[in-house]
C-alpha cells in the first residue's frame, strides 16, 4: 500500500519535528482526521489535499513531491 506522508522540519534538523502518513487510498477519509494547524499551514503554501486525492491513480508515482522551504520550517510532501 502507498502512503502519502507530509513531514515538517525546524531550520537545520535532520528529523521531522511533525510527520503524518496516510495511506493513498484513504486519503478523502485521513483528511478529516488532520489538524487544523497542518491543512492551515498546506494551504498557505497553495497546497490542496483534497486534490491529491488523484494521486491515486498514479500507479508508478513515488518519491518527494513537493518541498518547500522558508525561514521557519521545511515541509516535505511524498509518497512511499
Amino acid at each position: 500500500m502507498r502512503n502519502l506522508k507530509i513531514e515538517v522540519f525546524k531550520p537545520g534538523q535532520e528529523r521531522p519535528e511533525r510527520a503524518i502518513t496516510m495511506p493513498l487510498t484513504l486519503l478523502h477519509i485521513s483528511l478529516t482526521l488532520l489538524p487544523k494547524k497542518i491543512i492551515s499551514t498546506l494551504e498557505k503554501d497553495g497546497i490542496d489535499l483534497r486534490g491529491c486525492s488523484e494521486l491515486v491513480k498514479e500507479k508508478d508515482l513515488k518519491g518527494t513531491l513537493i518541498e518547500i522551504e522558508n525561514h521557519n520550517e521545511r515541509l516535505v510532501i511524498s509518497i512511499n
